[in-house]
């Protein structure tokens, strides 16, 4: 069958596609080739500016135009070469050269690839695509993601619910600082991944520029090569590697996603629980279907979505950061074959994002279980009570509140005023402790 999307083996590629065609930007087999290119032109450019050679303005722009127009005509073209020469980036070498050729610049043509090896493209070309889907991409999605937890945080930030540990109720809490937790979690780690840089490898077969200063000894390689990613690429130089970047940093980047993942299905479940516990109703949509059998249900089906895209991310995230920074001496192709995949596990999360934010504008707040909730629990009221009485030092107070409230019997407003009447304490902690409701037994939280 013809590839399309209902014919397609993987889901990105097939169901979700109008969600994450635009990852094709950066991820498929024409955009690495188009990165290559780039990379390619970009260093016989930065040696004709450092006077190896000498070109006219006019081949600058139009090389530069090259890259900027570059077609899928021209990746297969690239691809048709690669068949013969069985070698990925000579294809782009031979591609270059050709159109070197065509336009009136054939005595160039052996500085297209000068020195280099082809992981000096691929560890270029590949953190440059990364360095671009982040920052396009990932990072603004989760960023925009983070502020609509903060908006809902301000939303609700008066909101009394009854908190759950261990599933039992607890002291109460303000739901807006509950979803205020997972906006600061996600703030600490996006803050984490600022700091780690985007780095690429360049330094010859085996990073030691054998070639380049088997032909100009004089020049200083190491300082020419760090002002060309710096300058012209926008990313920083491993200044010690084998024939391969050793994948560290792209691999901290991945170990960053994969905890902001986790905090993410984190929220996912939380948020499926308080649905389930009736805390959310959810917004209908006209025509939707809960279940084939059940009309009645409203599944939380964007948040379960999220959540599985957000598993299959991770378990992927795990597999390239701990394979791709582990090589055999100089060099295999394992980390080839494993980092053309980096596009699948930042298209699930990406996926998952936009499920969370579907999920969440669905949310409509459904106050009468929340108040019926924390009406239903005044015996969560007994920690500010013991507490009080502690302050007063009346003997074994936390004792007195355990008897009462673990006897089997259901605690109300009433039956708590009655153990406070009890008490041998001045009626003016007695009037101080009746004020206290599982309604605003809620800490204090500024946000």
């Amino acid at each position: 069958m013809q590839l399309q999307p209902l014919t397609a083996i993987s889901p990105i590629d097939g169901r979700y596609r109008k969600q994450l065609q635009h990852l094709d930007e950066y991820f498929s087999e024409y955009a690495l080739i188009k990165y290559r290119v780039k990379v390619e032109i970009a260093y016989f450019i930065f040696l004709a500016e450092n006077r190896f050679f000498k070109i006219t303005p006019v081949l600058k722009k139009q090389l530069n135009r090259a890259h900027e127009d570059f077609s899928i005509e021209d990746a297969e073209k690239i691809k048709a070469t690669e068949s013969i020469t069985n070698h990925d980036v000579k294809a782009v070498e031979y591609f270059l050269k050709e159109k070197l050729e065509q336009l009136g610049a054939g005595n160039l043509q052996e500085w297209i690839h000068f020195g280099l090896t082809s992981q000096d493209i691929n560890n270029t070309s590949i953190p440059l695509l990364w360095k671009d889907v982040v920052e396009f991409e990932y990072l603004p999605a989760v960023i925009n993601l983070q502020h609509e937890l903060l908006n809902l945080s301000k939303e609700w930030k008066n909101i009394p619910m009854l908190a759950k540990t261990h599933g039992q109720p607890a002291s109460p809490t303000i739901l807006g600082k509950e979803i205020m937790v997972f906006a600061e979690r996600i703030e600490n780690q996006i803050q984490q991944f600022s700091y780690i840089p985007f780095t690429g490898k360049f330094g010859g077969a085996t990073g030691n520029f054998n070639a380049h200063y088997a032909a100009y000894p004089k020049t200083n390689w190491i300082a020419f090569a760090n002002k060309f990613l710096e300058d012209k690429l926008g990313i920083q130089r491993q200044q010690y590697t084998t024939q391969i970047e050793h994948y560290d940093l792209l691999a901290a980047h991945f170990d960053n996603i994969k905890r902001i993942n986790t905090i993410l299905t984190d929220l996912c479940r939380d948020m499926w629980s308080y649905i389930s516990m009736d805390y959310f109703k959810q917004q209908i949509k006209k025509g939707e279907v809960g279940s084939s059998a059940m009309p009645h249900k409203v599944n939380p089906i964007d948040f379960e979505n999220a959540e599985g895209n957000l598993g299959i991310a991770n378990a992927l995230l795990e597999h390239l950061s701990t394979k791709l920074p582990i090589s055999r001496l100089q060099r295999d192709l394992t980390d080839s074959t494993v980092i053309r995949n980096i596009g699948v596990p930042i298209a699930h999360t990406i996926l998952a994002i936009k499920s969370l934010e579907k999920g969440l504008k669905k949310l409509i707040l459904n106050q009468q279980k929340l108040d019926a909730d924390l009406e239903d629990n005044w015996a969560v009221v007994a920690e500010a009570i013991q507490t009080i009485l502690r302050r007063e030092n009346y003997p074994k107070p936390y004792e007195a509140l355990k008897e009462l409230t673990r006897n089997n019997e259901r605690i109300t407003q009433e039956s708590l005023h009655t153990f406070i009447d009890s008490l041998k304490i001045k009626s003016a902690i007695k009037k101080e402790l009746k004020s206290f409701t599982p309604f605003n037994y809620t800490g204090f939280c500024d946000f």
